[in-house]
């Protein structure tokens, strides 16, 4: 069959019928799609309406005359020309066949037929995250778009079809969105006042415009300073894509904001612990947990995926624990991050630890020890060989007193090498290990291979088995000074938990130069902290006469309003209390003969030694810390 006839047969079922005649069969999603084109949405009428003129009918010649019979044009291949521009199947320059809908009108529900979907999908994973009864707002959302669009494509007026689609289809997203802000905080809630003019305000800075009011208006608005960086999938090196594939994913902003608060507050650890129908926020400040504004359960899911992302993390792994770490840059100084995440019964949590080198301590005198104290511990960190350990519980700052040990001493003139899980803070000129378990190396392996690179002094990070620690003490009775840590409450504590541990009292004796126990109390509030005069019966217990001490300092007890400086908790910063156990010529004797543990400490008592509470005593009398914190730091 010629083109000719399939335009004349085709043009004749126009005329006739007034529409295409179709036998295709298409699932429902086209012929949904087939159908907003080819009816209601169009809008255009057919090329032959009863308003037309006569000439426009079958059989009518355009000067009124009976024009040719239907069947006599088709055998002679002859038909009337229509007087129109265009009509159905009869355009002569072909330049409009198949063109039969109105793009004004098919734009705009095209628009919105996609932005229905993209709501279905949202509504439900955000219901579901919110625990809103997601069977319900899915049904009431998905109904009512298919009846916002069967009345688009039924109404013979487009524009009443269209008002019935937007009342109709989008009744069931407001509804939702107005419910879903009822239970988020003020901060999380869309589409409001606040919510509309942060997003102009994005929109329009990345075009160069500044819309905000305020410079705090747009630091809001366009989120902290702060550019994560991810680590790479093996761990060595950085992975820029990893940042870029966590921008791109939901809940950044948040993300951005939470690491940013915390380091505001000045915060060492972050935890997210997801709930039933939200994830805590909780940081730690001076040691103490303080919680923070909670996140949706949708959002804090997705929090927690980017962190994984940044870390190098399986983030479809959500049972085993994993760890990993990623860095940040804020303000021209760089901050890392160790996270570690667990499978808990209502998810996954995460852990993070915020490492931030300005904040490193570098030297001794740094530490706020007494001047004696710290004369003593300087003569141990220059001798040419021996052990000096730190021991505590975990967060009293045992590893930033090796690191402002090591910075005692030159660095280019000595051989440095640390060894540790992980690597805290970046020293310079200092060769720096870093455990990796999972490979199979570890702190006695590694410390055995140093050893073969002639290093001056050696640091390790823990001392956690007995083979550690005996060759710690080989090493220190073989020309180098061994910097180390054990988990002890109090320095004689320390001795004995090497003996515990399998190693020999001669050996001990002999490689043991000093041992360094210590604390971290909470500073009081300068602004805030309140004098009272503190009963005769507490001085009496601490061993103190009421002549020598008049007044006490502790935090408010009634506070009028919230101190800005510590946020009405009272305290500010900590500081440290340190007991130092200096190993004499008699102490060794004593502990190669066997001695007891009070034996050792009258020893030690003889030669200066100060126990941490009476250290902490010290802080209390000058008004640093608090006799309520101290008791509940040092037992």
């Amino acid at each position: 069959m010629s083109g000719e006839q399939v335009g004349v047969r085709s043009g004749d079922r126009a005329i006739e019928t007034g529409r295409p005649e179709s036998t295709c069969r298409l699932p429902l999603g086209t012929v949904l799609f087939a159908v907003t084109l080819l009816f209601g949405i169009t809008g255009s009428a057919s090329p032959v309406s009863a308003q037309a003129p006569a000439a426009a009918q079958p059989g009518v010649q355009p000067g009124g005359t009976a024009a040719l019979p239907v069947a006599v044009a088709r055998q002679t291949g002859q038909f009337p020309n229509s007087p129109f521009p265009f009509a159905r199947g009869d355009d002569q320059g072909g330049s409009n066949v198949g063109f039969y809908f109105s793009l004004g009108k098919l734009i705009p529900v095209l628009l919105l037929f996609f932005g229905w979907i993209w709501m279905c999908n949202w509504v439900n994973e955000d219901s579901k995250g919110l625990k809103l009864d997601a069977p319900v707002w899915n049904t009431g959302v998905l109904v009512g778009g298919l009846a916002g669009f069967g009345a688009v494509l039924t109404f013979p007026a487009f524009f009443l079809g269209f008002l019935a689609l937007l009342v109709v289809g989008g009744g069931p997203s407001a509804w939702y969105l107005y419910t879903r802000n009822q239970h988020v905080p003020e901060s999380a809630r869309l589409l409001t006042p606040r919510h509309i003019q942060t997003l102009l305000i994005r929109l329009m800075s990345r075009l160069g415009i500044n819309l905000a009011p305020s410079k705090e208006a747009r630091d809001k608005a366009l989120g902290p300073p702060i550019r994560f960086i991810g680590k790479s999938a093996s761990g060595k090196g950085e992975d820029e894509t990893r940042a870029r594939q966590a921008e791109k994913s939901r809940g950044f902003m948040a993300a951005r904001e939470l690491v940013y608060d915390a380091i505001l507050r000045r915060s060492t650890d972050v935890h997210l612990e997801p709930k039933q129908d939200e994830l805590s926020v909780r940081y730690r400040i001076d040691g103490s947990m303080q919680l923070g504004e909670p996140f949706d359960r949708a959002i804090g899911d997705a929090i927690i995926n980017i962190f994984k992302v940044l870390s190098a993390m399986d983030i479809t792994e959500k049972r085993k624990p994993q760890d990993g770490s990623f860095r940040a840059e804020l303000e021209g100084r760089m901050i890392d991050f160790r996270v570690a995440s667990a499978g808990t019964r209502d998810g996954e949590k995460i852990s993070m630890r915020i490492l931030d080198q300005s904040n490193s301590v570098s030297k001794l005198a740094q530490l706020g020890m007494r001047k004696q104290m710290q004369e003593k511990l300087v003569e141990i960190v220059h001798m040419p060989h021996g052990m000096l350990l730190c021991c505590g519980p975990t967060g009293a700052g045992k590893s930033t007193s090796l690191y402002a040990m090591i910075n005692e001493l030159d660095s280019y003139q000595s051989n440095i090498i640390t060894v540790e899980d992980p690597v805290e803070y970046k020293m310079k000129n200092v060769t720096q290990i870093e455990i990796n378990t999972k490979a199979g190396q570890t702190f006695a392996g590694t410390l055995r291979s140093i050893l073969r690179q002639d290093p001056d002094v050696v640091m390790i990070g823990e001392i956690r088995d007995e083979e550690t620690a005996r060759i710690c003490c080989q090493a220190a009775n073989t020309g180098h000074m061994v910097f180390s840590t054990v988990h002890a409450n109090d320095s004689l504590s320390a001795l004995y938990r090497l003996m515990d541990l399998g190693i020999e009292p001669f050996l001990l004796s002999s490689s043991l130069s000093g041992i360094l126990s210590q604390r971290l109390v909470r500073k009081l509030c300068d602004d805030c902290k309140e004098a009272y005069k503190p009963k005769a019966e507490l001085l009496e217990q601490i061993g103190l006469t009421p002549d020598r001490v008049q007044t006490m300092y502790r935090p408010p007890t009634q506070p009028e309003q919230t101190c800005p400086t510590c946020s009405g908790s009272g305290y500010r910063g900590r500081v440290g209390v340190y007991e130092l156990f200096e190993i004499t010529e008699r102490i060794r004797d004593m502990v190669r003969d066997g001695a007891s543990m009070t034996d050792i400490r009258g020893e030690a008592r003889k030669n200066g030694m100060i126990y941490l509470k009476e250290e902490a005593l010290r802080l209390v009398v000058k008004g640093i810390t608090s006799m309520q914190e101290v008791n509940a730091t040092i037992k």
